[in-house]
């Protein structure tokens, strides 16, 4: 007896009891099915099943009663021998998943560069889904990277496109850990919310432009953090502090965030501030947005005023990391499910030791050393990388 392998190919208008109903014919027949692949489309359904059969079956009455059932269900059926002598490549390739995420329709032109920068690397389409329901504004494609792959050029063709089509992406391995996050952690100055608060601060002292200067070359690492943030707070000194509930009554968060922080949060997610920032704010955001950690440097004021020091130990980049791993051993959880979020340099050993890092709207030099930036939709299109179809409505 010779074996022979028949795929099984089914089309048409999706409803339930499709899979259900060619099943129970497979099972009858007494067939062994080596490989399946099922998905829908706006609807209609594309099932593709591969069987094994004696030589003397590909005329079988399984493959006879199939058709007839399908023809019945209002489907299309077809079949092919598949020769089996022929390697599956994909196989033994590393598989990753490209997330992309737009405000707009995601449009042909972007899907027709996506899929000739893919073609190009000879990276392979496994499949392609839709996260956003009843909308194409977010799409998982599938892939198989071959070995030897040039991540760089990868990487820089991606943001070239990212920013052509106003689409955020991001190239996720497709392991155990891609759905499975369980920390988020955030910067705030520019990032969870809208400004810098010590350019604040310092426009409120009368030394905004001085400051602004400085924190511009920190953010771009063009200057020592902990030398530019000492500079900036001894230009401080004799800062009242009641201006300091004048700056946090009117911050805002950014786009998105709260609705981000809501969702992730129902979710079971826990959520940390670690900011080269201020504990007054930090501390009075974790209260608001109902954080489960906040980190941040301590000002020192005596009798009501800025002295221009910082008390204890400085956030600086490198604490970041430290203070992001320190929480991770805390929860008992892998770096890997942590999820980092900032817009700039001092925030580069953050975003690097998480699973994953995200540099958000981030500042040039941040986008081009991060492994992942969003530079177009609000703060909840990170929902969609993380296998969550957008904010709850809580």
């Amino acid at each position: 007896m010779t074996t022979e392998y028949v795929l099984v190919k089914v089309s048409g208008p999706d409803h339930p009891g499709i899979t259900s109903n060619l099943m129970n014919i497979i099972v009858n027949g007494h067939q062994k099915i080596i490989d399946m692949g099922q998905s829908v489309t706006h609807g209609f359904l594309s099932l593709s099943i591969l069987l094994e059969l004696d030589s003397s079956q590909h005329e079988s009455p399984v493959l006879k009663e199939l058709l007839f059932e399908a023809k019945k269900m209002g489907l299309t059926l077809d079949f092919d021998l598949v020769d089996m002598n022929i390697a599956y490549s994909s196989s033994i390739e590393e598989k990753f998943v490209l997330n992309c995420v737009s405000v707009e329709n995601i449009t042909a032109e972007f899907m027709k560069d996506i899929s000739f920068l893919l073609a190009s690397n000879e990276i392979n389409i496994l499949r392609i889904d839709t996260v956003s329901p009843n909308q194409f504004k977010s799409v998982e494609i599938t892939t198989s990277l071959p070995a030897g792959l040039d991540w760089e050029n990868i990487k820089k063709n991606l943001m070239i496109i990212s920013s052509n089509h106003k689409i955020d992406m991001a190239f996720l391995k497709d392991n155990v850990y891609r759905r499975n996050k369980r920390l988020i952690v955030f910067d705030m100055d520019s990032t969870l919310i809208q400004t810098e608060v010590i350019d604040e601060l310092a426009t409120a002292h009368g030394v905004g432009d001085e400051i602004r200067k400085v924190t511009e070359q920190a953010m771009n690492g063009e200057m020592d953090f902990d030398l530019s943030l000492q500079q900036r707070v001894s230009k401080l000194k004799g800062l009242d502090q009641s201006k300091l509930k004048e700056i946090l009554n009117n911050l805002e968060f950014t786009k998105g965030a709260e609705e981000f922080i809501r969702t992730v949060k129902s979710l079971g997610y826990k959520v940390a501030l670690i900011s080269g920032g201020f504990t007054y704010f930090a501390d009075a955001i974790k209260e608001k947005l109902n954080l489960d950690y906040a980190f941040a440097n301590e000002l020192e004021v005596i009798n009501g005023k800025l002295t221009g020091n910082i008390v204890g130990t400085v956030i600086n980049p490198n604490q970041k990391a430290i203070l992001l791993k320190f929480i991770a051993q805390e929860m008992k959880i892998k770096l890997e499910q942590v999820v980092a979020i900032g817009d700039g340099a001092n925030d580069l050993p953050m975003l690097s030791t998480a699973g994953l890092g995200i540099a958000y709207h981030a500042k040039d030099i941040v986008k081009k050393k991060s492994g992942h930036h969003m530079s177009h939709g609000p703060m909840t299109t990170i929902l969609y990388f993380l296998g969550i179809p957008g904010p709850k409505n809580i």
